[in-house]
């Protein structure tokens, strides 16, 4: 007989198939929730006995019993079972042999549902933490990077054409800020997944004098979920992990292809230390960019996630329906993939070599220069449509006539605009990049402003994190070690 029917068989006459208990078994992914399973209950129990609901020996008990399930978990001696369906019923299976029937009562003014929503919600708070820190560390690197080269000059583009000269940091910069904006997104999902669920029960509530509240305290959270429907059949604060991290993805993808782009003979303006790249099978020159192409790859498994969640809840009518039970695995894979991503992106840019010279010879090749030589005649009264058309036709002379613009005489530019002959033209594309210091521009003073800013706001982040954490090893720690309840 399942373990199911065992426990919860008094409306049935037969166990399940066997075939419906593989189709119905959680726990080969569930494990990873065994802590914060326990520490739930832990708390729930304190909060059971403060208020009179099972009596203070059956809650030492259980406590006591909890702990030690804990304990064989965390020194791999714990015998996960298939049989035991999930995570929740296999603590309990153990519980119960370790203390006996009382270990029933840890079950009370609660249900599976509300016990797993916040067993889910304890493991994502953590798993935002960790994340964020990842992409704390990945934005410190982009800044390194751009700080330990910061008078190199790059082509900046549109439509992967040479547009316009800009620092290399400026650009490195644009990750930076992209990067906080992800962080952001997850410091407010904390805010949101950080509510207590249980005491919800199944959906309705449940008939004892619950303190809802207390559990909340108990393990560091920021307040209850208001409606107990809502609480246990909801996971938008799952889907919202998930679009949280597709969107990081694809920053971090477009910097991949970037990298990939760049470390190729034609663009030729990076190369990848050997430890970030691999060889050929067969052709014994190449170096490939490997980890940057696995980045660039791996945001397709991120993206798939979200969508396969989004499929699983949009049909699903209230309350609880057992096909949540789809809602662990993508989540867990998606933040598995990202965790790791976010180790070994930072060491990937901190040791890759930049090639000044290559960079600084494209930013002023393919007329990168014409915009501005426009605003130079802008600059002396000429309207900027007449400008533009202006420039335009130079451009086209000196590519059919294999020049540049340093090499027209002034006979040659004025067959354009009588004013080209007399205007002061930038010569380099250092002149292009040092008349943009305005705020979000590619200026150098502004740019370094920039970038102590962005400094600021990672270190801001860190302790945030920090604190957090601080918040929640406290809150566990007396569940783990003090005398409850």
């Amino acid at each position: 007989m399942s373990t199911s029917a065992k426990l919860w068989g008094g409306r049935f006459q037969k166990p399940t198939h066997e075939l419906v208990d593989q189709l119905n078994a959680s726990l080969p992914f569930d494990q990873r929730l065994a802590r914060h399973d326990i520490l739930g209950s832990l708390a729930h129990v304190t909060m059971l006995a403060r208020q009179g609901i099972v009596s203070t020996e059956d809650a030492r008990a259980i406590v006591q019993g909890l702990r030690a399930v804990l304990s064989e978990i965390q020194e791999g001696h714990f015998d996960f079972r298939l049989a035991d369906e999930d995570i929740h019923l296999s603590v309990e299976r153990r519980l119960r042999e370790l203390i006996g029937p009382v270990a029933g009562r840890l079950h009370t003014a609660r249900s599976r549902n509300d016990q797993v929503a916040l067993d889910f919600r304890l493991w994502l708070r953590d798993t935002i933490l960790d994340i964020a820190e990842g992409i704390v560390e990945t934005a410190q690197a982009l800044l390194d990077v751009a700080e330990a080269h910061p008078d190199v000059v790059m082509p900046g583009y549109t439509h992967l054409q040479r547009a316009q000269p800009v620092l290399l940091a400026h650009h490195l910069h644009a990750y930076v800020t992209m990067l906080g904006r992800d962080l952001a997104r997850l410091r407010e999902l904390y805010g949101r997944v950080n509510r207590s669920p249980l005491g919800s029960g199944a959906l309705a509530g449940v008939p004892y004098p619950i303190d809802r509240q207390l559990v909340a305290d108990l393990l560091a959270m920021d307040g209850i979920l208001e409606n107990s429907i809502d609480a246990v059949s909801d996971r938008d604060f799952a889907l919202e992990f998930l679009a949280a991290l597709a969107i990081l993805m694809a920053h971090l993808s477009r910097l991949a292809e970037e990298l990939v782009l760049w470390s190729t003979s034609e663009f030729g303006f990076i190369e990848f230390d050997d430890a970030f790249a691999t060889g050929s099978s067969i052709m014994p020159q190449k170096k490939n960019p490997d980890v940057a192409e696995l980045l660039r790859g791996k945001s397709g498994r991120v993206f798939g996630h979200l969508i396969g969640l989004l499929t699983v809840v949009k049909g699903l009518p209230l309350a609880y329906n057992k096909d949540l039970q789809e809602d662990k695995e993508g989540v867990f894979d998606a933040a598995d993939t990202v965790t790791l991503l976010l180790r070994v992106v930072p060491p990937m840019l901190r040791t890759m070599r930049i090639d000044r010279e290559r960079m600084a010879a494209a930013a002023e090749a393919g007329f990168t220069l014409a915009t501005d030589v426009a605003d130079a005649l802008v600059r002396v009264g000429v309207p900027f449509r007449e400008a533009h058309e202006a420039v335009g036709r130079l451009v086209a002379y000196c590519i059919a006539n294999r020049k540049t613009f340093a090499e027209l005489r002034h006979e040659e530019l004025a067959q354009f605009h009588p004013q080209l002959a007399t205007v002061d033209l930038p010569c380099t594309a250092w002149d292009a990049v040092r008349a943009r210091e305005h705020p979000g521009g590619t200026g150098p003073e502004q740019v370094a402003r920039a970038l102590a800013t962005s400094r600021n706001q990672l270190a801001e982040a860190s302790e945030w994190i920090v604190a957090q954490r601080r918040r929640i090893e406290q809150a566990f720690a007396r569940l783990l070690s003090e005398d409850l309840p």
